[in-house]
């Protein structure tokens, strides 16, 4: 029984396979999984011309409709629920507003740059969604699945791995983990949140046997200026960065439904989200911003 650890970078983040097995086998089911990350990257990439995201845009800026396939179509059927489910929240249009909140230099963003990026804005209003046709209400719109497709890729690679005949290990796409099933000798393997203002330290460690685990969080793409905070993840609703948990971690079947909890707990905000989590009764721990831990999975 052969351990083969197969660390790459993918999606703007280290990534890693941790697989047992037959050595050879896993090579080859390694090969194949990563050639489906790399598939997806490419297909969802907002920073490619030759995007399927890209073809989008050039959709809206001409007014025409465009047909999109299978996969793409139930990801897009997901991103709309959320955003039925988040009441506007959760919005794949966002991505011209988090750009503007990237704070590269440091300086904020001015109200009309905030209103200009708005107007780009809203799954509801901007973009007409039916299944398999999609269209766009106004030039300048652009979506961005950014919020999806990491943790998709790495459900999709964990199938391909059993596909191909694996059955003990796990995938990691920068943080974000799904499970190809326990250690060879059935035990589980042990998984470290992050604290989110020490990220080189873990606060928990998660046993995972299946399913994915999925952490959103404030501390990995934001900027602190005037010694106030700014997260990445945006409130299409008013423009602005959200203030609320530090990092939410949650666990579920697949890695795609943990992200989009997480996600959504973000956006709900502190107590909101702590309320809208425990309802929803998938296991999870939330960090705020004075350290403060919650969650069904606080004291593991």
């Amino acid at each position: 029984m052969a351990q083969l650890a197969v660390p790459f970078a993918a999606m703007g983040c280290p990534c890693e396979f941790k697989l047992e097995g037959d050595a050879d086998a896993l090579r080859a089911a390694a090969a194949a999984a990563r050639a489906e990350v790399d598939r997806l990257e490419l297909k969802y990439s907002h920073y490619r011309d030759d995007s399927l995201i890209a073809q989008f845009g050039a959709c809206a800026d001409t007014g025409q409709s465009c047909e999109v396939d299978e996969e793409t179509a139930n990801l897009l059927d997901f991103a709309a629920a959320l955003t039925e489910q988040s009441d506007g929240r959760f919005d794949l249009t966002a991505g011209v507003l988090t750009k503007l909140w990237d704070l590269r230099d440091d300086r904020l963003p001015s109200a009309a740059a905030i209103a200009a990026a708005r107007a780009r804005c809203g799954w509801r209003d901007l973009v007409r969604w039916e299944r398999p046709r999609l269209a766009f209400a106004r030039s300048g719109v652009r979506l961005d699945l950014g919020g999806l497709v990491k943790e998709y890729a790495a459900d999709r690679a964990a199938q391909v791995f059993r596909e191909h005949g694996v059955r003990h290990g796990v995938v990691d796409l920068g943080g974000d983990l799904a499970l190809i099933g326990a250690h060879a000798d059935g035990t589980p393997w042990r998984a470290g949140i992050k604290a989110p203002r020490t990220p080189q330290e873990a606060f928990a460690t998660i046993e995972l046997t299946r399913g994915g685990l999925a952490t959103s969080g404030d501390y990995e793409r934001s900027r602190v200026v005037d010694g106030r905070r700014y997260t990445h993840i945006v409130d299409v609703r008013n423009g602005e960065p959200v203030q609320s948990f530090a990092s939410v971690s949650v666990l579920a079947d697949t890695c795609l439904i943990a992200g989009a909890a997480a996600t959504l707990a973000i956006l709900f905000g502190e107590r909101e989200g702590d309320a809208w989590l425990q309802q929803l009764g998938l296991p999870y721990v939330a960090v705020n911003a004075q350290g403060r831990v919650s969650g069904t999975l606080a004291n593991t």
